[in-house]
């Protein structure tokens, strides 16, 4: 069976830091460019962060940059978020994907996502 299985989200003061993991069952992610989504409440999904499968060249949306890091561990078949300096803007529910093509963006062709993990930044 093919899964994700995200783990990591929960709650943060402002300032403070998570890391997301994202651990693939069933299929090596060595052919899959990895993203990291989020959904906020009453806004539309976005991309956060993305990393390919040739170079490890990766993608960050203009709000996490300098914040969040993307890495992947293909020996273990494990992508991470390093999300530092988190800003309450942050909160949302954060799910992992992965596309068949290498690629560094993070645009609408990835097709196979995880369950979420709910990442909340508050005081």
């Amino acid at each position: 069976q093919l899964q994700f299985v995200e783990s990591g989200g929960g709650l943060a003061q402002p300032g403070g830091s998570l890391r997301l993991s994202c651990a693939a069952s069933g299929f090596t992610l060595d052919y899959y460019a990895i993203g990291w989504f989020r959904q906020a409440p009453g806004k539309e999904r976005e991309g956060v962060s993305c990393i390919n499968n040739s170079d490890g060249g990766t993608y960050y949306t203009d709000s996490v940059k300098g914040r969040f890091t993307i890495s992947r561990d293909d020996a273990d078949n494990t992508v991470y978020l390093q999300m530092n300096s988190l800003k309450p803007e942050d909160t949302g529910a954060y799910y992992c994907a992965a596309v068949l093509m290498d690629q560094t963006i993070c645009g609408p062709l990835y097709d196979f996502w995880g369950q979420g993990t709910q990442v909340i930044v508050s005081s």
